[in-house]
């Protein structure tokens, strides 16, 4: 008996496409409701001790601070684009290795789900790149 193929990493909901001026990001393939668990992503932890050096790679651009350490997010973790005005939010779990993102209100089919890059959906401390008005 041959079971049947299934992709990797199932994920209805969102898709990956361009966003201007950003590079591809992450979009809703159908309406997510206020408060509705987006995505559970698995994180790879990268001791700080083995973090030297990533500020010269691409991977720089992708990490989330995971206490002393940092973390590469699988699934579409690493791919939310930074907005000072999001509809999404994150929450990492630390224990379990994962990050949760949650919708902050109402998504629309085809809007690109956008976080804070600063953690606190409100916080609008300057980052380390230029940030689309």
């Amino acid at each position: 008996m041959t079971l049947p193929l299934r992709p990797w990493y199932d994920q209805p909901m969102l898709y990956i496409a361009e966003s201007p001026g950003r590079g591809r990001g992450v979009f809703a393939q159908r309406q997510i409701h206020s408060g509705q668990l987006i995505e559970r992503a698995p994180v790879i932890v990268v001791p700080a001790g083995q973090w030297e050096g990533m500020d010269r790679t691409v991977l720089f651009d992708y990490f989330f601070a995971w206490g002393e350490h940092s973390a590469i997010a699988l699934g579409y973790g690493s791919l939310y684009n930074h907005a000072y005005q999001p509809n999404a939010r994150f929450v990492k779990h630390f224990s379990q290795q994962v990050i949760e993102f949650y919708a902050l209100r109402a998504i629309e089919s085809d809007e690109e789900i956008l976080i804070n890059y600063n953690v606190d959906p409100g916080d609008d401390s300057p980052l380390w790149f230029h940030v689309l008005a």
